[in-house]
């Protein structure tokens, strides 16, 4: 049985859920941790200006009991990370070169063992059988997500699948509109909340065609609309506008999805691969 995801991670990922008051208890457990398990709960809700009950249902909504299990649940992380020098730590101007690549390589270390304890492997089997089941496979994505769907697109050329990528939201919807129930997208978004990409969702609903998100925030538009959903973990490291790390571990479940796509077919890829290595070789010396 795989272990549970930390309650910190947790928090994070169902942070675009929450409503004004929610995120400004979540910003306080994730900003002042070691400050909160030594509180009591009338303490933080004088400092957050909020009541008892408001921080229980919190509790209850991040599926605690209650204000003492958070506590001792933030308590038991803590402990297990105390030997971590570089875990969650911002990247500081005061940092020298060594401290920003332990704090880089470490948040990208991070991301992809925290995504492995959240992602559900029947999930990659569903996405994979999507894929072999559909006469084409779309790879959408913007900006940093534009990188990784080329990245895919780029893997599963070597499937001899009928597969294409569109990171240009009007040549994305031009192609959407083709589609149809025969047809699979995978929508790569990070924060799940990119309108382009919400609006192709709605359309290959519209369409019959079968969808595929791949996100860092499961409870967001992209991820609630899609029919298959899987969630990637990342921590910011500052400086930067969408979280580095979470580029690696959307990567890393593409590649998790291709290879399930390959030891289904095997005989057909092997044969597409061989004739792309002589294609290719032509172009070189």
């Amino acid at each position: 049985m795989k272990p549970a995801l930390s309650q910190i991670l947790q928090i994070k990922s169902q942070y675009n859920t929450f409503n004004e008051t929610e995120r400004k208890i979540a910003d306080y457990i994730l900003n002042n941790t070691k400050d909160l398990i030594y509180s009591t709960i009338s303490q933080v809700a004088e400092k957050l200006q909020v009541s008892d009950a408001t921080i229980s249902r919190f509790c209850k909504k991040i599926n605690l009991k209650g204000f003492q299990e958070l506590k001792i649940t933030l308590a038991t992380e803590l402990n297990e990370v105390s030997d971590n020098n570089y875990a969650n730590e911002q990247i500081s101007e005061n940092d020298d070169e060594q401290t920003i690549v332990n704090k880089v390589f470490k948040a990208n270390i991070t991301a992809l063992n925290d995504t492995l304890l959240s992602v559900d492997p029947a999930l990659i089997e569903k996405a994979a059988d999507t894929i072999l089941a559909s006469d084409q496979i779309v790879f959408y994505g913007n900006g940093g997500s534009g990188i990784v769907a080329m990245d895919a697109h780029h893997k599963f050329l070597r499937t001899g699948l009928k597969v294409s990528v569109y990171t240009d939201n009007h040549l994305q919807l031009m192609s959407i509109a083709q589609l149809t129930n025969k047809d699979a997208v995978i929508i790569i978004s990070h924060s799940g909340s990119n309108l382009n990409m919400i609006n192709l969702l709605d359309i290959a609903k519209e369409n019959g065609t079968k969808t595929i998100a791949i996100t860092s925030f499961p409870k967001s538009p992209v991820g609630e609309k899609a029919d298959i959903t899987i969630n990637a973990i990342s921590q910011e490291t500052g400086h930067q506008f969408e979280a580095f790390a979470s580029r690696i571990a959307h990567l890393t479940i593409l590649d998790s999805i291709y290879m399930s796509v390959v030891l289904k077919r095997k005989e057909s890829t092997h044969a597409a691969t061989q004739r792309m290595r002589k294609a290719i070789a032509y172009t070189r010396m």
